[in-house]
């Protein structure tokens, strides 16, 4: 079977989690600040702020960025469930936009008309690994004074001429679930150059405390966000292979794109893909799903509905979201993943051609 993800961990990871465990400061502690200060390094910006996941760095970001009941935040509607649910938990309102055709990333040009007076930020998802339109997305919120939270979960390493995802906006949080470009088993990042959000940020993932002489001063509503030295430890190691995880998705996406027959994934000028996933459109899907099942090759559906169509947010989806809707009835992600064989690609290129052949691209 070839795998649609693998998380590669190696001895290195093993034995940094052995060195913790033997230490016995398991919990949120030197470790976690240790890799904190590397990533924010590695992505260019002031501060990083471990968390328990995606999810929570999110939710946490909105909370920093003062996001509550019935603010509106604008978010795609074509994306993972946690870019919503994270806004729905600070009582606020998700207001779906639709996604550009090319890039599957929100569309900068479909923002303003969904702009009121209630609107408080925008929130771009940098789907699949490919940067969102952060120039075009930061002038709109400059314009009408508006927060910008990254939703980067898939984005490690990505990219727009050099300057990182991670270090556009107010704050932008990644995520290092398994699937990832980088893992920690469970766990997330907020990043952000701002010193006053980031002092708030760290409160409010620690139950609101503040810098006393006792450490039990609380003075604002916070929760237990925090990242354990385990998971950091993992984290550290994670962020050393990075550049090679990424260099090696770069090559399979390259051979993809030099090999298939269907349009493959659009990359704008200047941008650096991270290829968290490699998407393609089948018009009709369920043929490729066959040979890809047949030929025991793994595959993802990110995602079978857009975000407005699910039970509890479709109050929230108005307007034109057509090309929300039919991304999701047509998009097919292959396995890119940096442990792929020359001849896995070779037998997913081979079995996606088979089906091409004869149709359209």
């Amino acid at each position: 079977m070839i795998s649609i993800a693998k998380p590669l961990i190696g001895q290195e990871e093993k034995q940094a989690v052995s060195e913790v465990l033997d230490s016995g400061m398991i919990a949120c502690g030197p470790k976690t600040k240790e890799f904190e200060e590397e990533f924010a390094r590695y992505i260019g910006v002031k501060h990083a702020l471990g968390t328990t996941s995606g999810t929570t760095a999110l939710h946490l970001g909105l909370l920093t960025l003062g996001i509550g009941k019935d603010d509106e935040v604008i978010v795609p509607s074509f994306s993972f469930i946690a870019s919503a649910n994270s806004i729905l938990f600070c009582n606020a309102k998700p207001v779906f936009c639709d996604v550009d055709e090319k890039t599957f990333n929100i569309d900068p040009l479909k923002i303003k008309d969904l702009i009121t007076d209630k609107t408080k930020a925008i929130m771009p998802v940098h789907l699949y690994g490919l940067p969102a339109y952060m120039k075009e997305i930061q002038k709109i919120a400059d314009e009408y004074d508006l927060l910008v939270i990254g939703d980067a979960a898939q984005a490690h390493g990505a990219s727009i001429n050099k300057k990182m995802v991670g270090s556009f906006g107010d704050i932008e949080c990644f995520s290092f679930y398994p699937t990832k470009n980088m893992t920690t088993g469970e766990g997330g990042m907020l990043t952000t150059n701002d010193d006053e959000l980031f002092e708030i940020a760290n409160s409010i993932r620690n139950h609101g405390r503040e810098k006393t002489k006792w450490g039990y001063e609380h003075g604002r509503l916070g929760y237990n966000y925090r990242m354990t030295d385990i998971s950091s430890a993992i984290g550290l190691e994670q962020l050393k292979k990075l550049p090679d995880f990424l260099k090696n998705r770069g090559k399979n996406a390259d051979f993809y794109d030099k090999n298939l027959k269907c349009k493959t994934p659009f990359v704008p000028d200047g941008y650096k893909h991270a290829y968290h996933q490699y998407t393609i459109k089948c018009k009709n899907r369920e043929d490729l799903l066959k040979e890809l099942k047949e030929n025991e090759i793994g595959f993802g559906i990110y995602y079978p509905r857009p975000l407005h169509n699910y039970s509890h947010l479709e109050r929230f989806g108005h307007g034109d979201l057509k090309v929300s809707e039919r991304l999701s009835e047509e998009s097919v992600s292959l396995p890119v993943h940096p442990a792929l064989r020359e001849e896995e690609l070779e037998k997913v290129a081979g079995v996606v051609n088979k089906v091409y052949q004869h149709r359209d691209k």
